[in-house]
Parts: structure tokens; C-alpha cells; sequence
């Protein structure tokens, strides 16, 4: 099969990943074997291969959000069939028995494994994952459309959570990619006001077609103060802003894995008030089960840019400079091995 590679962490422009040729895995036990059909490419994929995050596995496949079918299962498998339309996510293994684990928060396990970075992922023909993280994904929905809900998704889904938006709130959206454009699908779909701030043109018009009340630039500021807030932008830089923008008792949620550096914050002006600055980190179970479920109950749909398999540079290049809005997706157009 072939499987893209990180082979020397560094600028996407350069020679980070090389496509290989490898055999196809073999389930562990208790594991299934997914034919890839559709892997979507997300800003932590970016970091990975760049360096950003330190690479757990010499030689690591990207992508933690494939969509795919059932090839085979472990022996020890029960609830999923070779034909079973599958989706792979962020969040692979947690050893189920820590403290962490066993108060709800899996998403805080330290024996946590990640899918394409501890694991190969999904920029690959096939992949495995554990039956117990796999999310069965319904019909009627293209594997394209599907791919990005399984971490933009859940993720833009765990950082609205913790920003603690009340009823009808007022929500600022700090960055507008891939995560970001369904999270304010969601968020709308509750009653909120969205407010979208972003350096790039496109994505601001993008947010104003979805229904934003207004899409200004990342470091304007929004034309009300927000209840809660959420940065998608891996920008230290605009946490001081948005946490100005915020009203008093306000949240504001860090939805990335890697930021750069925050400059300093003045109390006064920054979190007096009673204002918070939370983290988010990784996903539970549930809150994919429960993000998918509100997903189709409210028709929330990613704005996709489809690439073939092999060219996951280009794409990775594309998402680095900001030349499409919405998610992009690698489409592996091959049929199963057998």
C-alpha cells in the first residue's frame, strides 16, 4: 500500500514527507483494519510533520481524520464487520484505569496514545484502529463531508464546551479553518451570536455566508463585547486580545495543540473581571459520539477542498499559507487489496 511518511520534521516546502511503499497492517487484537477513503488534513498534521510537535514515531503516517470501511478485525472484535463504515480520530488508546480515565476525563490519560502520532494514521490506503475508539459513521453523508467532523469537528466541539457560552450568548471566534467554520455551525444552531475574527479575506467571507453577525480582522476588535470566546489561531499573540474582548465573567478557550508564545498579560486589563483563559486538550469518546450526533441532527456541513492521496504536501503547503478556507481532504481512490 502506500503510506506517506514523516521523515525528517521541517518546513512542508521542503522534504518533511516521502510516500512510501509499505505492506498493508495487520489488526492487533483487538484492533480493525480500515481501507482509507477519505483522511481529512488538519493544522496538527502541519505540526507534526514540521516539527512543532515532537514526533513520537521515527517514520510516522499522518491523519487522525480517516473515514473508511472495515477490512478485517482481531480476533478478540465484537460489534464491527469486515463492510463497516468506520471513522478513525484523534484520541487512539487510554489505559482506561487512572484516575483521569475513570472520572470521565480520558482526554487527560497519561498512558494517552494519539492516531498519527504515536500510531499511523490515516495518509495511508489503510490504517488500524481499536475497536473501542472507532466512531461507526452513518449513511448519507460523503466521505469527504464526513472527514473533518472527526477532529475539526469534535474538537471545535470540546473548545465550545469549555469556553462556557451561555444561552444565547455572545461567541468570538479567534481563526476561521477547518475546526472553526463547524464549531460556529454548531454554535448558531444553539441561538448564539457569532462574531468571526480572522486575517483572511476569504474565510471572512466564508463565516458571513454561514450566518456570522459580523467577520472583522484576528486583531480587530468585535462590535460587542463576547461572552465567551474560542482562539483556533495557534497565535499566543491574540490571547491578550481576546480576553480584552471579553465581557466580565467571560471564557476564553485555547482550542490548539501548539500556540506560540503568549506575551505578557496586564491583570487589569486582561483579567480582572473575572475573566478565564482554559486550554483545550485532545477529546473524550463522548464528545465525539455527542458531536456527531448534534452534527446530524443539525445538518452541519464542512466546507471541503479535495486533494488525491499522494499529493499531501501540496496540501499541507496549502493549509500552511491559507489558500483555501474550510478543511481539505486527501481522497485515496484506490479499491481494497484483497
Amino acid at each position: 500500500m502506500r503510506a506517506w511518511e514523516v521523515v525528517r520534521p521541517g518546513p512542508v516546502e521542503g522534504e518533511a514527507l516521502r510516500l512510501a511503499e509499505r505492506p498493508v497492517p495487520e489488526p492487533g487484537p483487538d484492533e480493525l483494519l480500515v481501507h482509507v477513503r477519505a483522511c481529512g488534513v488538519c493544522r496538527t498534521d502541519l505540526h507534526i510533520a514540521e516539527g512543532d510537535l515532537p514526533v513520537h514515531r521515527p517514520g510516522v503516517t499522518p491523519g487522525h481524520e480517516a473515514v473508511g470501511v472495515v477490512g478485517a478485525t482481531g480476533g478478540a472484535v465484537s460489534g464491527f464487520a469486515p463492510g463497516d463504515r468506520v471513522g478513525v480520530a484523534w484520541l487512539r488508546r487510554t489505559d482506561g484505569t487512572c484516575g483521569y480515565c475513570m472520572r470521565g476525563s480520558e482526554n487527560l490519560c497519561p498512558a494517552s496514545e494519539y492516531t498519527g502520532w504515536d500510531a499511523d494514521g490515516g495518509y495511508a490506503e489503510y490504517t488500524t484502529v481499536p475497536a473501542a475508539f472507532a466512531y461507526p459513521l452513518p449513511d448519507g453523508v460523503d466521505d469527504v463531508a464526513l472527514a473533518p467532523l472527526l477532529c475539526a469537528g469534535i474538537i471545535g466541539y470540546r473548545a465550545l464546551r469549555r469556553a462556557a457560552l451561555p444561552p444565547g450568548g455572545r461567541l468570538g471566534l479567534y481563526g476561521f479553518g477547518g475546526s472553526a467554520h463547524l464549531c460556529a455551525q454548531l454554535a448558531l444552531a444553539e441561538g448564539a451570536t457569532v462574531h468571526v475574527l480572522t486575517r483572511d479575506p476569504a474565510a471572512r467571507r466564508l463565516a458571513l455566508g454561514l450566518g456570522a453577525a459580523s467577520a472583522g480582522g484576528a486583531y480587530d476588535e468585535p462590535p460587542e463585547p463576547l461572552d465567551s470566546a474560542i482562539l483556533f489561531a495557534p497565535a499566543g499573540d491574540l490571547v491578550p486580545v481576546a480576553l480584552r474582548a471579553l465581557d466580565r465573567g467571560g471564557v476564553l478557550s485555547v482550542a490548539g495543540i501548539h500556540l506560540s508564545d503568549i506575551p505578557p498579560l496586564r491583570y487589569e486589563s486582561d483579567l480582572f473581571q473575572e475573566k478565564e483563559l482554559r486550554s483545550v486538550t485532545a477529546n473524550t469518546r463522548e464528545d465525539g459520539r455527542d458531536f456527531l450526533a448534534l452534527a446530524a441532527r443539525h445538518g452541519i456541513r464542512a466546507t471541503t477542498h479535495a486533494y488525491p492521496l499522494e499529493d499531501a504536501p501540496r496540501a499541507l503547503r496549502d493549509l500552511k499559507a491559507g489558500r483555501f478556507d474550510g478543511a481539505a481532504v486527501l481522497v485515496n481512490d484506490r479499491p481494497p487489496r484483497h
